[in-house]
Order: structure tokens, then C-alpha cells, then sequence
């Protein structure tokens, strides 16, 4: 797919204006790092921080980072249809389902509100490399929803969940949504994939990558999304 790139000057007006104020600094300035590249990246110890623009009709998007437990992004993606952005932190597992041991997850998050907003907070977590897609959703706006079709309601983890199942022509998508959203909250991600393997809905594949972030559709007029805390139980 023919990938295009973003240019940083698109976000000097929102940074300017920051600026100006004195007492005000963004993020973004103030970090460790930050890029505006399309595909901008930064690891830290064993995690990858990526702005991971890929969608189609996007906007500009600042990503920063002081740690893998304290980043964010700025975004500014029109109010269109279609994923825009994955901003995420990355681990690497590297074992199969069977004996991944207990990996759980904990984050919290500052998201925005207001108009021209579609997004989700979730784990992207892949199998066998990315032939194998598992979304676990804890936070959205209404007029987002996962690929494929409704299949049960289950509990994992101590909480509830609804669970989708459906594929995006190159692998399934195997999605997860909080009956409870919260922006702060503790996810077991053993037990989600183990439940699939156990229900004889995927294969006892190897855990790769391990995401966190948000998928954002639209975020017309600029909007921040911060991790304040992160942290992920091997």
C-alpha cells in the first residue's frame, strides 16, 4: 500500500499558540521525545512507542513520550469515516498461548470530549506475527464499533465483555468490549487469549506484539490523548 507523508509544519499554528500563552507548554514540547512522522518511533528499554499514522484521509499528529508509561499524542484527523492512527506503546512477548504465563496489563488514561470525535482506547494484541488480531476495548465514543458480528457476552479477568469475531481480508479480528468503560482499569490479557484457544476460536498461536493506545477515526480541530501511567506484567 502506497504510504504517504505528513508534514510537521501543519502543526506550527496549535504549537505557536501554546507557546504564546508563557505559562502554557504542550506536551510535546516539554518531552523526552516527540515526532510528527508518519511512521515516528522510539524505544525505551524493551517497549517501542509508535505514531503509526495508516489510515487513509488523515490528519497531522504530534507523539510524545518521557517513558513507556508516560506519553501521549496530539491529533488533529478530519471528521471522515475510516480509521486514521494507532498510537501505541509495544511490548514483544514471544510465547505461545499455551504457556505465556500471566501477562496482565494496567493503564490510565486522559481522554478528550466534544465534538468531531471518533476513537477507542485498546490493547492490539497479535499472533503468529500479525496473522492473528486480538482487540480488547475499554473505553470508546458511540459512533465507533469493532469489526465482524456480536457472537456472547463473557467474563474474563473478573469482568465482563462483549465478544465480536470477524476478519479484515488479511487476518481475523477477535474483539473484546468493556460492558463497563473506564479510562483507568487493569485487563488480563492471558485469559482472553487462552479463552480463545480453549472455545476452539484460535490456534495455540505465539504472542508477538502486545499494544496499547487508540485508534482514532476523527479528531477535527486537535485534540491530546494521554497515558498518564502504564504498565504490563510479564
Amino acid at each position: 500500500m502506497r504510504r504517504r507523508s505528513l508534514l510537521t509544519a501543519a502543526l506550527a499554528a496549535p504549537l505557536a499558540t501554546a507557546g504564546a500563552v508563557g505559562a502554557l507548554q504542550s506536551p510535546a514540547q516539554a518531552a523526552t521525545w516527540s515526532s510528527s512522522d508518519q511512521w515516528g518511533q522510539w524505544t525505551t528499554g524493551a517497549y517501542t512507542l509508535y505514531n503509526n499514522i495508516w489510515g487513509s484521509g488523515a490528519g497531522a499528529q504530534t507523539i510524545w513520550a518521557n517513558s513507556a508509561s508516560n506519553w501521549g499524542v496530539w491529533a488533529n484527523h478530519p471528521n471522515t469515516g475510516g480509521i486514521k492512527s494507532y498510537p501505541n506503546v509495544s511490548y514483544t512477548l514471544g510465547r505461545n498461548v499455551s504457556s505465556m504465563g500471566n501477562v496482565s496489563s494496567s493503564h490510565n488514561v486522559t481522554v478528550p470530549s466534544g465534538s468531531g470525535l471518533a476513537y477507542n482506547t485498546a490493547y492490539d494484541v497479535w499472533g503468529n506475527g500479525h496473522a492473528h488480531e486480538i482487540m480488547i476495548w475499554t473505553k470508546w465514543t458511540s459512533n465507533v464499533g469493532p469489526l465482524g458480528s456480536f457472537v456472547q457476552n463473557v467474563s474474563l479477568g473478573g469482568r465482563n465483555w462483549g465478544y465480536y469475531q470477524g476478519h479484515n481480508g488479511s487476518n481475523p479480528v477477535y474483539n473484546f468490549l468493556a460492558h463497563t468503560q473506564t479510562t483507568s482499569s487493569t485487563v488480563n490479557i492471558t485469559a482472553h487469549c487462552q479463552w480463545l484457544v480453549n472455545q476452539g476460536r484460535m490456534p495455540n498461536v505465539r504472542i508477538d506484539q502486545i499494544q496499547f493506545g487508540w485508534e482514532i477515526t476523527s479528531s477535527a480541530g486537535g485534540y491530546n490523548f494521554n497515558c498518564n501511567s502504564y504498565s504490563l506484567t510479564t
